[in-house]
């Protein structure tokens, strides 16, 4: 439903700055200029409030057969450029009172219909992350549009890491809309493996099972960028702006997002929503972490000196691919707002489900998995594009969010200059997967074995065996000696090389919805 504007009735005031009220601290009123012509949705309407015209002055004799107008606001959501909204807000008079009252309490009625919009949040602030701006942007660009549309919030300002994850396990959650993370994407796993765990917990579903159902959480999860890269954010709203997704929040916008769940030996090791990277992007976050004193500029750093070092390393790759899904990871088709492969592959996974669960179909343990092995500069599997400023496609470009598969996307050995084209290519828009020595495949399940993990992994590799029979018939290992690297899981390392994933379909759902197709482009007058 839109609320449409009759320019001969109702009329904006003459210009920004003759708007009734000021707005809220840090806002930029002068962006805030809508024509007095426009169709706004009733889903984008932020809140409305009557407005007192009492010793004001307009000029231009727009005024003249009004001698006691009466009038109301409307705030609501302003499109700008590169998917980013603004807050703006836009006055209308009429010459009855009575009139102008009819208007704000049909508004009223129609907002209060919204019934998915939340009331009471609980915001985790990270002071430390990124920049250190995480307090100072929440107070100035996001708390005044709070406070706007009367969302009440209880505020934990973070000192240690995993206080997040902790306290999700031992506060009272029930009485929350959602939970607001405004930090990095380091800040959002916290909050993700203490929503996941919290619900696990409390359904008595243990998470240390491979293979065990995981219950979605009812919360959803609004995310306020304040870090470094803030990829989860990028790839789900299309910018890093903090009132973009401030209102997204706002107007209870809902995206559903699959989660990845990796094992050792039957123990969860860690969720994963954007990259798992095995190689070059492991081996750049261990790096990393040695140089925290260089602050931002380390992931540079460590990126030339991982590049220049060019390790490949051995191992076996063995996956279940995804048949449900209706798209493929070449098909140039990115994940976007309404997205019709995800609504889809969501309804053909439950199908094919529902099949298993009465017989009509084989079963996990006779699913047909694809054995891959060799030497590899770098194994990444993205369960989005992973898009960030730097590379606004991401690493695969047309991941979705929600199909209940990942992108696994295997590097071969190969020359530093035939990687460094690979690398280009994520900044560009040209096909990143067109080179001989790069594989990808759109999976639900797969598994990794380092071949210098044999011993430590033997339960696993004997699994693995009794499964897939004769291994790397096709690619034959060489037998040069090769070091172990580690898994970088969204930015975090983990303790095993060897690992067992599975992804589960919409498993937690943001304040999001997804990159919008062609948004308005408005230059900020």
């Amino acid at each position: 439903m839109h609320l449409s504007i009759t320019p001969s009735r109702y009329r904006t005031f003459g210009s920004a700055q003759n708007l009734p009220h000021a707005p809220p601290t840090g806002m930029d009123l002068t962006s805030n200029r809508i024509s007095y012509a426009c169709s706004v949705p009733i889903s984008e309407i932020i809140t409305v409030e009557e407005t007192d015209t009492r010793g004001k002055h307009y000029g231009s004799g727009k005024w003249q057969k009004m001698e006691k107008p009466f009038a109301f606001t409307v705030h609501c959501v302003k499109r700008a450029r590169r998917h980013r909204w603004k807050w703006a807000q836009v006055t209308f008079c009429c010459a009855e009172e009575p009139l102008c009252h009819l208007w704000l309490q049909t508004l009223q009625e129609l907002l209060d219909k919204l019934t998915s919009r939340p009331k009471h949040l609980l915001v985790f602030i990270n002071p430390f992350g990124g920049k250190g701006q995480g307090k100072r942007i929440y107070e100035r660009k996001v708390a005044p549009l709070f406070t706007l549309a009367s969302i009440t919030t209880e505020i934990i300002v973070t000192e240690r890491a995993n206080q997040a994850k902790e306290s999700l396990y031992e506060i009272n959650i029930d009485k929350y809309d959602g939970i607001i993370c405004v930090g990095g994407d380091g800040m959002f796993s916290e909050i993700l493996h203490g929503l996941i765990g919290r619900t696990q917990r409390n359904a008595g579903v243990d998470q240390n099972q491979p293979r065990a159902a995981l219950v979605p959480s009812p919360l959803r999860i609004g995310i306020i960028p304040a870090g470094s890269t803030d990829c989860v954010c990028f790839s789900t709203v299309g910018t890093n702006d903090a009132e973009t997704s401030a209102l997204h929040i706002i107007v209870g916008d809902s995206l559903p997002m699959d989660v990845s769940s990796v094992h050792h030996n039957s123990t969860l090791l860690r969720y994963s929503v954007s990259l798992l990277g095995y190689g070059f992007y492991g081996d750049i976050i261990k790096d990393s972490e040695k140089k925290r004193w260089m602050g931002l500029i380390r992931y540079d750093f460590s990126g030339l000196k991982t590049f220049l070092s060019h390790h490949c390393y051995e191992g076996t790759v063995s996956f279940l691919p995804a048949r449900h899904t209706v798209g493929s990871p070449r098909d140039r088709k990115p994940c976007r707002a309404g997205c019709f492969v995800c609504r889809q592959s969501k309804q053909q996974l439950e199908e094919e489900q529902k099949r298993s669960l009465y017989g009509l179909e084989n079963t996990e343990e006779v699913e047909e998995w694809k054995v891959v092995c060799g030497k590899f500069l770098a194994i990444n599997a993205t369960n989005m594009c992973c898009a960030c400023p730097r590379s606004p496609s991401g690493l695969s470009p047309a991941a979705h969010l929600g199909d209940g598969s990942s992108d696994l996307i295997l590097i071969r050995k190969c020359s530093r200059f035939n990687f460094l084209r690979f690398l280009v290519r994520h900044t560009n828009q040209y096909d990143q997967f067109d080179f001989a020595f790069v594989e990808v495949y759109r999976v639900k399940k797969f598994q990794f074995t380092s071949s210098h993990m044999e011993e430590e992994d033997s339960d696993l590799k004997e699994r693995g065996k009794k499964r897939f029979g004769q291994m790397c018939s096709e690619h034959p290992s060489c037998c040069c000696s090769v070091s172990n690297s580690s898994w970088n899981c969204d930015g975090e390392i983990l303790s095993s090389s060897s690992i067992e994933v599975r992804v589960h379909c919409q498993l937690v759902r943001l304040f999001a919805r997804g990159i919008e197709e062609n948004p308005k482009e408005e230059l900020d007058s």
